[in-house]
């Protein structure tokens, strides 16, 4: 058996590879290895590993977030988790790694891989965030890792270009679209009485992380998402806390003081979970914010999307998608878009581009058991290739 070992350091990662560590769990030829690190083992943002353990046996715990989310204590976390990981792996003695994403827990992790000759298994590579400096770590992700699995095509030829060989690179769509096909989402009453809160004429969900190439801003920018917000009529509000980026605690500070003076129409959590999350997508009107979620996943449901400043600047995007800036007067042209009659009868016919494979998992688990690994892996030149 091949021992496949994925690492989860955030309750939306998790939720991305859920059914990937469902398919390997399942299969008579892998066997599944978890470590759950990060914001997971963090009661300020939800203690999620206690959702984690219903579902899957946790073969390392690893503690690595410290109480600060500067620069230097992110830093920190990195060191802590780099010595750690690398104890797990001389332990499990993993025949592939699995990582998603671009987060800077995943620059320990992967790097230690590399050192311990473990083949990494990238999932969503070739992706462009222009305004978080997790850009700048899912590029170094993908060169060293050895098989990659990208959410569309563009993104493929983007990870070939970086030198990696094309039999090496899958294109299998989104992870995250796959949720919506597998699990069985809750309806307008199961949703509220499962959020214990009733919702209005109009309902919006609100996901805001801070932009970690722009920390200066961070509460000048959300206020402004707020000022707005405080004006639209007949319109509740479902807050999802943001992650322990530099200045998350900012945001979360924030949520916590609008909802205690809002409570008649507003609401937050740590964290929702993939089912409630997902359901919160099908019967609201609009993600509001910088989730890649509003990008991703929303226009599978055919709901709007209002993307606010640059963390998400680069992606493809579905014409469900309004941008705008973090400024008040920005943010008010997006809504009064959202709600035009032009706009809403637009919705009901967009298309997602991150939408290709039903089960993106299954394609993984296929190519994981049939793979042959290589010593080493070529640098592919596209240029020596004569490819324009």
């Amino acid at each position: 058996m091949k021992n496949i070992c994925v690492v989860t350091s955030t309750r939306a990662e998790y939720g991305l590879l859920y059914w990937l560590m469902k398919e390997i769990e399942n299969d008579k030829k892998l066997q599944l290895q978890l470590i759950v690190t990060g914001s997971h083992l963090s009661p300020e943002f939800g203690m999620t590993i206690k959702e984690i353990e219903k579902e899957f046996k946790i073969d390392k715990k690893i503690e690595m977030l410290l109480s600060s989310d500067s620069k230097i204590g992110i830093s920190k976390s990195m060191g802590l988790l780099q010595i750690s990981i690398a104890e797990a792996f001389e332990e499990l003695k993993p025949d592939f790694l699995v990582v998603l994403g671009d987060r800077y827990e995943l620059i320990p992790i992967v790097s230690t891989a590399v050192v311990f000759n473990i083949p990494v298994v990238h999932l969503h590579g070739g992706e462009i965030t222009q305004g978080a400096i997790d850009e700048y770590f899912r590029h170094a992700v993908t060169k060293m890792s050895y098989l990659h699995f990208t959410s569309t095509e563009e993104y493929k030829k983007r990870v070939i270009q970086m030198g990696e060989e094309p039999n090496r690179v899958f294109n299998v769509g989104a992870f995250g679209v796959e949720n919506i096909f597998r699990l069985k989402l809750l309806n307008k009453k199961e949703f509220e009485d499962s959020i214990n809160f009733k919702l209005n004429k109009k309902n919006l969900l609100i996901t805001y992380h801070p932009e970690t190439l722009n920390t200066q801003n961070t509460k000048k920018d959300f206020k402004e998402i707020l000022d707005v917000l405080d004006e639209l009529k007949d319109t509740n509000f479902i807050f999802t806390k943001a992650n322990s980026d530099t200045n998350g605690r900012i945001i979360n500070k924030m949520i916590d003081e609008y909802v205690s003076k809002n409570g008649n129409k507003a609401i937050s959590f740590d964290s929702l979970g993939q089912i409630r999350y997902l359901s919160a997508l099908k019967h609201v009107d609009a993600v509001i914010g910088n989730s890649s979620s509003g990008i991703i996943e929303a226009p599978s449901f055919k709901t709007a999307t209002i993307n606010i400043g640059n963390r998400q600047k680069g992606r493809i995007k579905a014409k469900s998608i309004i941008d705008c800036e973090p400024k008040k007067e920005s943010i008010k042209k997006a809504f009064e878009k959202l709600y035009s009659k032009e706009f809403q009868e637009l919705l009901k016919s967009v298309k997602n581009p991150y939408q290709k494979e039903k089960y993106p998992s299954k394609k993984v688990v296929d190519v994981l058991k049939n793979f042959e690994v290589k010593s080493s892996k070529n640098f592919y030149d596209m240029e020596c290739k004569g490819i324009k």
